[in-house]
């Protein structure tokens, strides 16, 4: 069994961690392998930001601003460290704007097995308030810029219960392409002779 397979079997979600979380440099090392990402014409669609400290206090005065609460919202406060991600969209006449997104998700996605991988919990967070303009002002995105959520990363605690996650049926979900419909002969041929039939008359 090889490690990648292991890594994607023993995942999961790690809704509570410790106050420990990646340094920049540990992180920078993960994100480079996640951007190896299936990627068209390599325009790498996306990029992250760390939240760290009081960046969360910021953020959860933004969300509350875009659910019109007062305050500031506890919920970035969850994790020492989060990563928001981000799907820069490019002009390009060849790769729609819904496979650039594709591209920063699964970046997202690598890079939470990644840190999974190396003992970090971590979590994809998202909400109502993903795309709100207060939210987006926070983070600083510009241009053609969106907001796909949060990873919360942090340590896992030691004595948490591991849940067991429910293995998933591959014979629901993979198949073979239908085969080819037969086509039936086309009514108009019989129309044509009738017409000319008529005409005949």
């Amino acid at each position: 069994m090889t490690g990648a397979l292991e890594a994607v079997r023993s995942r999961r979600s790690w809704s509570k961690v410790t106050d420990a979380a990646p340094t920049h440099a540990e992180l920078l090392t993960l994100v480079s392998a996640a951007g190896r990402v299936a990627d068209h014409s390599s325009m790498r669609p996306w990029r992250l930001i760390e939240l760290r400290g009081t960046d969360r206090d910021r953020l959860g005065r933004a969300i509350n601003k875009a659910t019109g609460d007062k305050g500031s919202s506890s919920k970035p406060l969850r994790a020492p460290l989060l990563i928001a991600v981000v799907a820069s969209y490019r002009k390009s006449d060849k790769v729609p704007r819904w496979e650039q997104e594709a591209v920063a998700s699964g970046v997202a996605h690598v890079l939470s097995l990644l840190l999974d991988e190396a003992g970090w919990g971590v979590i994809w967070r998202t909400g109502l308030y993903t795309r709100s303009k207060a939210v987006a002002k926070a983070h600083g995105l510009v241009g053609d810029e969106e907001l796909l959520g949060w990873l919360y990363v942090g340590g896992k605690p030691p004595r948490a219960r591991l849940g067991r996650r429910k293995g998933v049926d591959a014979r629901h979900h993979i198949s073979r392409m239908p085969r080819e419909a037969s086509i039936p002969e086309p009514k108009r041929a019989g129309k044509a002779k009738k017409k000319k039939a008529k005409r005949a008359e």
